[in-house]
């Protein structure tokens, strides 16, 4: 995902940009987009494998990722990251948990593994996300 001035990331407001783009060619069907939705919202916090999402579609994996990233205009793999990031910053707002707690809780493998992606594909690292000092970039 790029926002206007080009830089990675997605903002807080992510779920907007992760909108499916109903029939679009080549793409997942209306049902299939709805069944792998409800799949990832129910497990993006545990190690999903291509092979399995696909399974929920009942399409190959190679065939499931092309219309994955077509329908949703990200990769499987990306889409699963705004998930878990989204949950994250949530938690980072609304609780007293250590970042390895969080970390732990969204899906991520560690704690170094959340502060990487959370600084690459939002600007900030976790710590400066809790305490509200946002990257001037982002801004």
């Amino acid at each position: 995902m790029r926002r206007d001035d080009g830089s990675p990331g997605s903002a807080i407001g992510a779920n907007s940009l992760r909108q499916p783009e109903p029939n679009v060619k080549g793409g997942l069907s209306v049902r299939s987009t709805r069944l792998v939705q409800e799949f990832l919202a129910g497990s993006f916090t545990r190690k999903l494998a291509l092979a399995e999402m696909a399974a929920v579609c009942g399409l190959s994996p190679y065939h499931f990722m092309r219309a994955f990233s077509r329908t949703f205009g990200m990769p499987p793999h990306q889409y699963v990251l705004d998930l878990r990031l989204d949950l994250a910053e949530r938690l980072l707002a609304d609780s007293r948990m250590t970042i390895a707690d969080i970390a732990h809780a969204s899906g991520f493998s560690s704690q170094s593994h959340f502060t990487t992606v959370m600084k690459k594909y939002r600007g900030v690292t976790p710590m400066q996300s809790r305490t509200g000092k946002l990257n001037p970039k982002v801004r």
